[in-house]
């Protein structure tokens, strides 16, 4: 009788046994199945590796505070606010494209993806302010860098 083992391995050296020992039993592995091997391996840690910011406010889910109303010539506008410790990120998506503001203002740079790759990025401005192309649909996530932080927002769907 096979004795079952429990998968995962519980830490990064007991996969690394697991793994080779399924390596070295395979007859043969194609190129591409070890690319994307190396590839998975490499991501098993981006969640720590990066500043994920909490989403704090979304006008498509949350209700706009009383007295405020928002127009404009480029379609519905809406509006997201994400936090990580003291640094914030905000940003306005209309049809024309997103603004945004990264404060504390200290300049940068913010980079705007999708799972396909970049779609643009942008220098943050003196006072933080920053402008981006129109999101393309599907998840977008926007990455923030500059000399004294770097954080990524979580993956949302803006269009």
């Amino acid at each position: 009788m096979e004795v079952m083992r429990v998968w995962p391995p519980a830490d990064d050296d007991a996969l690394l046994a697991e793994l080779g020992t399924a390596l070295r039993e395979a007859e043969q592995v194609s190129p591409a199945y070890l690319t994307a091997a190396r590839g998975a391996f490499a991501w098993r840690t981006v969640d720590a590796d990066l500043a994920i910011a909490e989403l704090m406010f979304d006008s498509a889910c949350d209700p706009e505070p009383a007295g405020l109303t928002r127009s404009g010539g480029d379609g519905p506008t809406r509006a997201l606010a994400f936090r990580r410790g003291p640094v914030t990120l905000e940003i306005e998506v209309t049809g024309a494209g997103i603004v945004g503001q990264l404060s504390p203002a200290t300049g940068g740079r913010v980079t705007a993806r999708t799972a396909e790759g970049v779609f643009d990025e942008a220098v943050v401005g003196p006072v933080g302010f920053f402008s981006l192309a129109a999101p393309p649909p599907g998840p977008v996530r926007i990455d923030a860098h500059t000399a004294e932080y770097d954080l990524a927002t979580s993956w949302v769907v803006l269009a």
